[in-house]
Order: structure tokens, then C-alpha cells, then sequence
């Protein structure tokens, strides 16, 4: 594989796909590669292009740069397939996800990756995904799918299900960005930093966080006892004090995977925890005024276009296949193969689930690491979102529609503000409200 074919599919997602086009360019051995950027809009296709061209002479790369709204033509011979897409997007999507709940009581911060909001999302994103998968199937059946598209879990365990011929992996950044946060919180260069990481995406736990040898823990231990940690890492370093590991996902994200922080007639917790809700909405608005801005500079010839290494694994994955170069990158796999052909990697965890851990890369591709038992507490804590994560793929698979409600009854954040009759009631809201971006099978009842 010398000259790699890469699909952007939703490159409309101008500044992510920005970033990852400068890793992937920066990379001498890559910067001829064959680009191929998909979108649905036209409009930020467009902007994307242009993205695309004035990175490649900032870096003095020479790629093979196209843009179309034809998905057969991105991933035609594809070696390798990176999705960003939204499905529904901010509006009308997201903002339902938000509001709906809102009315009848229930608070979110994120919304995109477990409770009401995160089984909304899987249910129009899965099936969207597993179309493109198939397309796979037909036109780059060796790619590599690397996957962006939140909720990452869902996404990965629904198309194992559905397109499992596909090799995909999920790609987050949660796992490199806290373990930035916390080396700045130690005072220690992250490089200096060795650590191991396993659990499920958004709920993966340090099991080493070591500087030279010595575990950091003592130390972690002794900020949260102090009280004296980032005001927006409160919850955080609480739920170290109560578990004895520190979680990869931020605050405002975990807050709303358990049933501890967000709770009816307690928004004293809110307060001393620090927890935003709605902060999602509030992002969504910040990046969409962020793609105007940077239209807008694309339009002057005379600014500057800025490109600097970001943490994704997204290009480092490809270099390593490309050359062969090893690396650790952390990925989100099946926790054992569907057809039963090798062991769990973590062991006390279920056989059919998504997890996030180490895995190898070079030219044979994704290695996944075992990692055995992890602490009991923490794949206790893991199994809570498992639940619901695994009612949602099996009503996306089955057809069942009644899964979904299973799933929203199992969800610790809702079940910690809500009834029974209220978690019908809204569930069975938000499914007609979302209409056709829900498979019809599972579209809400007349």
C-alpha cells in the first residue's frame, strides 16, 4: 500500500476533518495520499475542499484531493474509511434530545453517548452506519473503518452485529486528553507518564498511571481528599475517592452515566459538583459559529491557516499500516469475536460487548490487547451501561421496539429522575418526535 485511499465520510465536519487531514499530511509518507471527502451538504463540502488544499501547501504535501456528494465514488477502493457523521445534526436532532426530556424533568449534560439522549442517537446512527457498511462490503471490503460517531459503544457493538465482515475500530480521545489533564495537575510532562487503560468507551479506568516506576495514585488520592482539583473535574476526582481509579471521560460526560450527581429535588449536587447541564447545546452553537469563522478566514487569501499535530490515533493508525511502524493506540473492539474464535479480552466483562483498550498497530492492522479481570467495583460500574447499551442494539437488530423501553428503564441517570410511567411516556415521546430518522419498525406507536 503505497499511495492509501482515504474516505472521509461527513466531511462536512470542517474543523475535525481540518485536524485530522493535518496529521494524516504531515506524515511525509502519507502526503501523496488519495483523498476522498463525502458529504451530504454541499455547502460545507465545499469548505472542506478548500480546507483540504490550503493544508496540503501549508504542509507541503501533494494529495489527490476530491469532493463529492456521490458516497459509492468515496468509497470506491478505499483503504481506509473515517466517519464523523451526525445524524439528524444539531437541529433538529439534538435539540430534541434535549428538550423533550427537559419537559418532562429529565436534565442532561451531553445527551450523545448513554441515557435518553444516547439511546436516541444510536437508534437513527446504527442503522445509518450499517448501510454505509454494506456499501463497504460491495466497493472496499479489506478498508479499515475507523469510527468517530458517537455513542461509540453502540455503534461498534450494533455493526458487529449487522456488518461484521467490516473491520472497524472506534477512535476517541478521552483516554490521551485526561491523561494530559492529569499530568498538568501533577505538575509532570505527560511523556514522562506510563499508563494502562481498559473498560468500555467514556468508562475506561486507569489501572497504572505511573511516573517512573511509581504509581501516581497516592497523589491523585491526596488532591480529591484536599478538595483542591479543577472546579470542572469535581465529579471526577469524587468518584476516585469512592472507587479507587480515575475514569477517562470528562465530568459533564460521566455525571450522566450514573445515577450520583443528577437527581430530582437535588440541585444542591449540581452545584458542588460543578455539573453543567445542557452543556452540549452550548457546544453545538460555539462550533457552528467556529465553521463560520473559518469560512470566513478561507475567504482572505491573506490569513494564515494554522496546522498543528492533534492527539486522534486516526493518522497514526494509518501511518503504522502504510509502514509498518508499531504503535499503541487506544481502540474500541468487540470484547470477544461474535463467532467465538478467541477469548475475552476482559475477562469479567460480557462476551458480547464493545470495550476500550490498548491495542497493537502495523501492517497486520488492529491487535487488540487482553487485559484479564479488572477490579470488580469498576466492571460493576460498567455493567450499569452495558444494560442499556446492549437493549438498544437488540432492538436495533430485532426490530423489538419494546427493547427501547427496557433500555430507558435500565438507564441509571433516568431512573434516578423519573417514574416508570414517566420513562414510557417520554420514550415513547421522543421516538414519535424523531419520526423518520428512526428505523420504522421501531417508530412510535399511533
Amino acid at each position: 500500500m503505497t499511495t492509501p485511499k482515504i474516505a472521509f465520510v461527513g466531511a462536512g465536519s470542517t474543523v475535525f476533518a481540518k485536524n485530522l487531514l493535518g496529521d494524516i499530511l504531515s506524515f511525509p509518507e502519507l502526503g501523496g495520499a488519495d483523498i476522498r471527502l463525502f458529504d451530504i451538504n454541499q455547502e460545507r463540502l465545499d469548505v472542506t475542499e478548500q480546507v483540504a488544499h490550503r493544508v496540503a501547501r501549508t504542509v507541503g504535501a501533494s494529495p489527490r484531493v476530491i469532493a463529492t456528494t456521490d458516497r459509492d465514488r468515496a468509497l470506491d477502493g478505499a483503504d481506509f474509511v473515517i466517519n464523523m457523521i451526525q445524524v439528524g445534526g444539531y437541529q433538529p436532532a439534538t435539540v430534541t434530545d434535549f428538550e423533550v426530556p427537559k419537559a418532562y424533568g429529565l436534565r442532561q449534560t451531553i445527551a450523545d453517548t448513554l441515557g435518553i439522549g444516547g439511546i436516541m442517537r444510536a437508534l437513527r446512527t446504527v442503522p445509518v452506519l450499517a448501510d454505509m457498511s454494506r456499501d463497504m462490503e460491495r466497493l472496499c471490503p479489506d478498508t479499515l473503518h475507523l469510527n468517530y460517531v458517537n455513542p461509540m459503544a453502540m455503534n461498534i457493538w450494533g455493526l458487529a452485529r449487522l456488518t461484521p465482515r467490516v473491520k472497524t475500530v472506534g477512535l476517541c480521545h478521552s483516554v490521551q486528553h485526561t491523561a494530559e489533564e492529569l499530568a498538568k495537575d501533577l505538575g509532570i510532562p505527560v511523556e514522562e507518564i506510563d499508563y494502562l487503560c481498559a473498560g468500555i468507551n467514556h468508562m475506561a479506568f486507569y489501572l497504572k498511571f505511573e511516573h517512573r516506576g511509581q504509581s501516581l495514585y497516592p497523589r491523585l488520592m491526596e488532591l480529591a481528599e484536599s478538595g483542591q482539583v479543577p472546579e470542572w473535574n469535581r465529579v471526577r476526582y469524587e468518584m476516585l475517592r469512592r472507587l479507587g481509579s480515575f475514569v477517562t471521560e470528562s465530568s459533564e460526560h460521566f455525571s450522566e452515566y450514573v445515577p450520583y450527581f443528577i437527581k430530582r429535588g437535588r440541585d444542591d449536587l449540581l452545584e458542588k459538583f460543578n455539573v453543567p447541564l445542557d452543556e452540549y447545546p452550548r457546544r453545538c452553537v460555539s462550533q457552528i459559529g467556529g465553521w463560520e469563522d473559518l469560512r470566513t478566514k478561507l475567504q482572505n487569501p491573506d490569513e494564515p491557516l494554522e496546522v498543528t499535530r492533534s492527539v486522534e490515533y486516526g493518522s497514526l493508525i494509518i501511518h503504522s499500516m502504510v509502514t509498518g511502524q508499531p504503535r499503541v493506540v487506544y481502540g474500541n473492539v468487540m470484547n470477544s469475536p461474535l463467532d467465538g474464535s478467541a477469548g475475552k479480552l476482559i475477562a469479567n466483562l460480557p462476551d458480547e460487548c464493545s470495550v476500550e483498550v490498548p491495542c497493537l498497530v502495523d501492517r497486520q492492522g488492529i491487535q487488540p490487547t487482553r487485559i484479564g479481570r479488572i477490579p470488580p467495583q469498576l466492571a460493576g460500574l460498567m455493567q450499569t451501561n452495558i444494560n442499556v447499551q446492549a437493549l438498544t442494539v437488540e432492538a436495533i437488530v430485532t426490530g423489538n421496539r419494546e427493547h427501547i423501553f427496557h433500555a430507558a428503564m435500565l438507564d441509571p441517570h433516568t431512573s434516578a429522575e423519573l417514574d416508570l410511567d414517566q420513562i414510557w411516556a417520554l420514550t415513547n415521546d421522543l421516538l414519535n418526535q424523531h419520526g423518520d430518522f428512526i428505523p420504522e419498525t421501531l417508530q412510535a406507536a399511533d
